[in-house]
Formats: C-alpha cells, structure tokens, sequence
C-alpha cells in the first residue's frame, strides 16, 4: 500500500471492521474515537475476546475504574506489554486457555484428590446422613 494512502485513526468508522474484532498478533493498531469514557468501555468490552487491553490517560480514579470494567484477563495501565513470571497472565472470553505464571499456574500441575478415612471402630450406621 502507498504509504501516502494510509488511513487516518478517524477512517476505522466502527467496531463492526474484522480488523477490530480479531484477535490479532502483530503491530496493529484499530483506532476509534470516542466521546465518553461509557462509550469507550462498550466498545472495549463489545468483543468475544479479551486476552489483554490497554489505557493510556492521565486520571489516576479513570484508571482504576476502566480497569476494573474493561473484560480482559491483564490490563496495562499507560504502559504496554509488561509481565512478570510471578504475576499470573491468562484471557478471558475467547481468549487464551487458563492461566500462565504465577500462583494459579500451580493448579496445571496438580491433580486434587478428596480421601475420606473412617478411624472410629464403631459401626458407621445409615450413610444417607451426612456427618
């Protein structure tokens, strides 16, 4: 493509472009402008997917807010790509399978199993109660 034809971020007019509502790997970005900060959390969250999300503003209380209603399993706060193997990392939706890292990855190596032990020599009487 003619890079003198490239799109400007105001030519991506909806959510409804495949471009959007794919979960694509590589360096591109899906501009749409919003007006209000409920206007962009629809369309955030408008999405089968949701493995990761980023924000970038200067609102510390708009912060914590988009992050807490933004449906993604990692939101980056005016940084991008961040991880650490202590913090789990894991989508939700469509995205990803489990959780990798961390605490919660310890439950793909295990097995539980419940095991209940009768000690008493007494009989045990009518096993339709429960004990």
């Amino acid at each position: 493509m003619d890079q003198n034809k490239l799109r400007h971020p105001s030519d991506c007019p909806s959510q409804d472009l495949r471009v959007v509502d794919t979960e694509l790997f590589g360096p591109v970005v899906a501009a749409i402008r919003f007006k209000t900060e409920a206007e962009v959390l629809a369309l955030a969250n408008d999405t089968k997917h949701g493995l990761a999300a980023g924000i970038f503003t200067r609102d510390g209380a708009r912060a914590m807010r988009m992050s807490h209603a933004i449906k993604a399993g990692i939101v980056w706060v005016n940084t991008y790509r961040a991880i650490s193997p202590i913090a789990e990392f894991g989508g939700m939706k469509h995205s990803g399978y489990g959780r990798e890292s961390g605490f919660q990855a310890v439950y793909d190596y295990t097995r539980p199993k419940t095991v209940w032990i009768n000690t008493s020599s007494e009989p045990l009487g009518s096993q339709f109660v429960a004990r």
